[in-house]
């Protein structure tokens, strides 16, 4: 793998909010960057108005993306999720979401919460980047 996530100590344990605190990426590794995914299906439109399921179909929307340069979401390093209305409940289905897919080595995270996004009906969406080894 051309990447390592690492939790230095002093810091708190990130794992069970969905993120690692670092990632270190080899020399030489060549990035991918993924524009941010939204829970579409294949004709664009959101498949659904539960912010948890639009939650998990950006993130396979995001491996879709990925497949196309022979990547998979284990290549990923870095993620940015933008919430619509972010509050504490929606900590939960992401740090879930993030742990259903990466278990123990989540990669680095920041969550934005920001007003909108570019309709109205998209809640979240996720943007990624990717070393290939």
């Amino acid at each position: 793998m051309a990447h390592a996530m690492v939790n230095p100590e002093g810091l708190h344990d990130p794992v069970p909010f969905g993120y690692s605190h670092t990632a270190a990426v080899s020399a030489g590794t060549d990035l991918v960057l993924v524009a941010g995914q939204y829970g579409s299906g294949p004709d664009g439109a959101v498949v659904s108005a539960d912010f948890a399921e639009q939650l998990r179909q950006a993130l396979r929307n995001v491996g879709t993306a990925l497949a196309a340069h022979g990547l998979d979401l284990g290549h990923v390093v870095q993620l940015r999720t933008y919430v619509v209305n972010h509050d504490a409940s929606r900590l939960g289905p992401i740090a879930g979401a993030v742990q259903g897919i990466w278990g123990a080595k989540p990669p680095t995270q920041t969550l934005i919460g920001v007003a909108g996004l570019a309709t109205p009906d998209i809640l979240v969406e996720v943007e990624a980047l990717a070393a290939r080894p």
